[in-house]
């Protein structure tokens, strides 16, 4: 079973999918937040008050979807995804010793995901003037040695730890997470706007749509 795990995590299918979802649920849930409410006020066969409740209704809903998503779905099951891995799954393997937490593995994977080899000792001489000790803190002595390789380790375990945490960050928290912060947070906004008082008259216009 862990093996199975173990290869899912560090296959290339999976690394693909998850570059991708961030990107794919940030744009959708933009173009959701614009489209979706001036398609309703551009709508000749709803009135003007219905028009405004339902618009309004519909872009705080995408937006604040959008906003939890970027701001704690994504970080936080990133976060925890590092540390089940890393005590749990993959305890005692090799690559996660190198790293605290998931933010120093991103400092690292940014660097290494850089083809230039003279671009990477830049941006660390750089770092290095600014504070040499951070510079300890981010890279240890293993990783600073690796950035130096023309092709340095990318610890698929701990890579594909993340993207998986991040795949499912995405899909529970836009199904349960998300949406329950947007109903709560969507009628105060309404009525601080005045639109509160505005009924829906027609269920269709009104209706919002609970997929991020």
């Amino acid at each position: 079973m862990i093996g199975a795990v173990k290869s899912f995590i560090t296959s290339s299918q999976l690394a693909n999918i998850a570059q991708n979802t961030t990107q794919s649920v940030a744009t959708e849930t933009t173009l959701k937040s614009i489209g979706r409410p001036g398609f309703i006020l551009i709508d000749k066969d709803i009135d003007s008050d219905t028009k405004q409740y339902a618009a309004a209704k519909e872009f705080l809903y995408q937006a604040t979807c959008l906003a939890v998503y970027m701001a704690l779905i994504v970080p936080v099951f990133k976060k925890g995804g590092f540390q089940v891995a890393k005590k749990y799954i993959f305890k005692n393997t090799e690559g996660f010793e190198h790293f605290k937490n998931v933010k120093e593995y991103m400092y690292y994977r940014k660097l290494a995901d850089n083809p230039s080899v003279k671009n990477r000792m830049s941006t660390l001489e750089k770092e290095r003037l600014l504070d040499k000790t951070r510079i300890r803190d981010k890279y240890n002595t293993t990783l600073q040695k690796e950035l130096e390789k023309k092709d340095p380790d990318k610890f698929l375990y701990v890579k594909g730890a993340v993207e998986l945490s991040n795949i499912i960050g995405s899909v529970l928290g836009l199904a349960i997470l998300a949406p329950q912060v947007s109903h709560a947070f969507i009628h105060p906004a309404l009525r601080v706007l005045g639109l509160e008082h505005k009924k829906e008259k027609s269920p269709q216009t009104a209706k919002v749509d609970t997929k991020a």
